[in-house]
């Protein structure tokens, strides 16, 4: 079995936020969808798809998408749509924010016997929360957050969590939520 190593880095960011992660190249768009939510930090709670060369992967919403507008994510494999190193695919999540992911694969080697898969490797900075407006609005948030004195400060850090740290990203902590979730567990 061949491990990709992809790089997941989130669109109109900056500083940027990003994770790198190994993975098996067997993998489904639909677990993909699993691993990238919780490497990036994401709750699941909204709807997503992937762009690839023009088409859409997905699950298809009836009252907004025509019949073969999506294609099921269900059965493509990762090996089908990154077909070696430097090809990309586009992962929407939410909508509402339309938060862009690209994801890149690096590199493309044999599995290990030793390692657990899929694991993130590396990343950098904390996801933005939920429902936070997208890339403008996250920007508003992170601004309002660095001035204690904002008339919106309280409120903004209250709705944010008092944990949320822009800056902080744990490998550890999302290794931990990946191996977790068995049905992610390479065989």
């Amino acid at each position: 079995m061949d491990i990709y190593r992809v790089h997941v880095s989130l669109r109109e960011i900056e500083p940027a936020i990003w994770r790198r992660i190994e993975l098996s190249s067997q993998t489904t768009l639909k677990q993909l969808h699993r691993i990238l939510q919780i490497a990036m930090g994401w709750e699941n709670c909204h709807l997503h798809e992937y762009i690839v060369d023009g088409r859409r992967y997905g699950t298809a919403d009836p009252a907004y998408d025509g019949p073969g507008e999506i294609i099921r994510e269900t059965g493509v494999r990762l090996a089908t749509v990154l077909p070696g190193p430097g090809a990309e695919i586009l992962y929407v999540y939410d909508f509402g924010d339309y938060w862009q992911h690209d994801v890149r694969l690096e590199a493309v080697f044999p599995a290990e016997s030793r390692i657990k898969y899929p694991r993130v490797l590396d990343g950098s900075r904390s996801c933005p929360p939920e429902n936070s407006g997208g890339p403008g609005g996250y920007a508003d948030l992170l601004e309002i957050l660095l001035d204690p004195t904002h008339e919106e400060f309280g409120h903004m850090r209250e709705w944010a969590g008092l944990r949320f740290n822009a800056e902080v990203f744990s490998v550890d902590a999302a290794n931990e939520r990946l191996l977790k979730d068995r049905s992610l567990a390479v065989k």
